[in-house]
């Protein structure tokens, strides 16, 4: 048995400009950092997190950016994107807690 049942990465790059000023896509300009901290406060309150439950972590660039911000579940591999808290209320309800990945939101 692994340590966590679910191990839950937020992309929260930021990309700089290239030399000729052009950015691609990053998961930072659309609030994910924000998204992670409420992520990881919504699995702390309903008694989720921790040994054996579940770990909300920050991660460097996933490379998917352009499909949106992203989120990666294991050890499903589950890809997400989200668009509000709703998308993660959902996310952390039936996947993280109730085992049931929200289809309409894979990647």
């Amino acid at each position: 048995m692994s340590y966590y049942r679910h191990h839950v990465f937020f992309c929260t790059n930021q990309r700089e400009p290239d030399a000729s000023g052009n950015t691609r896509p990053c998961c930072a300009a659309k609030g994910a950092a924000d998204i992670r901290d409420y992520a990881k406060k919504k699995v702390k309150g309903m008694g989720l997190a921790g040994p054996g439950g579940v770990r909300v972590n920050n991660a460097g660039c996933l490379d998917r950016c352009e499909e949106g911000p992203c989120v990666v579940v294991y050890p499903e591999g589950v890809w997400y994107t989200y668009v509000d808290r709703e998308d993660i209320d959902e996310i952390v309800e039936s996947h993280l807690r109730d085992g049931r990945p929200v289809d309409r939101l894979r990647i």
